[in-house]
């Protein structure tokens, strides 16, 4: 799973523990281990939301400092409405 530069380091030291991706269908799995640099995350769950749903929680684990700014970068993929779903990807250092 790639991680945006300014985040992977977030992610290793595990403050960054969920990610929000815009994708046509699921890119990891459950029990699956990635490499971010130097560490290694496994996956937690998966689930497919709207934008709308995404908690002040969820920007906070996702290391944003707010929605807009999680919109603008899952927004790489495409644009993201309300209504856009995404995969919420939580996950832990392994």
């Amino acid at each position: 799973m790639q991680f945006s530069r300014e985040l992977r380091p977030a992610v290793a030291a595990g403050q960054i523990t969920v990610s929000f991706r815009l994708w046509s269908r699921a890119q990891v799995r459950v029990g699956g281990r990635y490499a971010v640099g130097s560490a290694q995350i496994e996956i937690d769950s998966i689930e497919l939301m709207p934008f709308s749903a995404i908690t002040a929680e969820d920007v906070r684990l996702a290391g944003e400092r707010d929605r807009e700014a999680l919109r603008e970068r899952a927004a790489h993929a495409g644009p993201i409405a309300d209504d856009t779903l995404l995969y919420r990807v939580e996950f832990h250092l392994s």
